[in-house]
């Protein structure tokens, strides 16, 4: 059988020196940063209901930005080593098979994000850690990234275990990775780029806004979901002007 170009791709990966394997991880990581803080700015400029005023990100900021990197770049190889001994299975076929792996791990991320949410949420993990992503109450694109670091470990731990214990296709997991920056930049754009018609149709309405997460941001109790208001509005933790 003939070999896909994607397991070419991860052959070669296989053959790269340990010390490459970070540097590439973690340029990876950096460059899903800076396409945030980038492609957030310019949709804040572009979508502002008032003229955008331009803001500059605190050294803190950046701080625990660059943390959340070097975690993140963990999380990462440490995905590559579970793969590469085997622990980790993945489907190198192209089939419609995609789409419905792509939509179960969606779906399981967000079931899984939102428990682990409502409970660091409701324990004394909140003081513990969690209240440092919520001290912006507008969120920024940087917002994205300023996390407790047992948390960025947390969340990564949770997408490694769940592609531990099922075959997920490589292409689905891909369209996921890209889905859940994409989700993580406009939910802390602090605006909202969608028309209030829009975020009402039978189908977007069930998908978590820009307007979702930063009603979460404003009022900790309700929006504890991700991708969807599934969640919220099965467990009653929507926000009343949402349902």
């Amino acid at each position: 059988m003939e070999t896909s170009i994607m397991q070419s791709l991860l052959d070669q990966l296989l053959q790269l020196p340990e010390y490459a394997l970070w540097i590439l991880f973690l340029a990876e990581n950096i460059l899903i940063t800076i396409s945030v803080l980038l492609i957030g700015r310019l949709l804040q400029q572009k979508f502002a209901p008032v003229p955008f005023t331009t803001y500059r990100y605190t050294s803190r900021e950046w701080f625990i930005c660059a943390v959340t990197n070097l975690l993140n770049t963990v999380v990462t190889y440490a995905g590559f080593r579970l793969w590469r001994s085997s622990y980790l299975v993945m489907d190198m076929s192209v089939s419609l098979f995609i789409i419905l792996d792509f939509l179960l791990l969606f779906l399981a991320m967000d079931l899984l994000m939102y428990i682990f949410h409502y409970i660091i949420h409701k324990t004394f993990l909140y003081k513990a850690m969690h209240g440092l992503h919520h001290q912006a109450v507008d969120p920024k694109p940087i917002d994205l990234f300023v996390l407790h670091p047992v948390e960025t470990l947390c969340f990564g731990g949770l997408w490694l275990i769940l592609l531990l214990v099922y075959p997920f296709n490589i292409y689905a997991i891909i369209l996921y990775l890209t889905v859940n920056v994409i989700f993580g930049m406009l939910g802390h754009l602090g605006i909202e780029p969608l028309p209030e018609k829009m975020r009402n149709n039978t189908v977007l309405k069930y998908l978590g806004t820009s307007t979702f997460h930063h009603q979460h941001h404003q009022d900790v109790h309700y929006n504890f979901g991700f991708y969807t208001t599934l969640w919220d509005r099965l467990f009653g933790t929507l926000q009343k002007t949402d349902l």
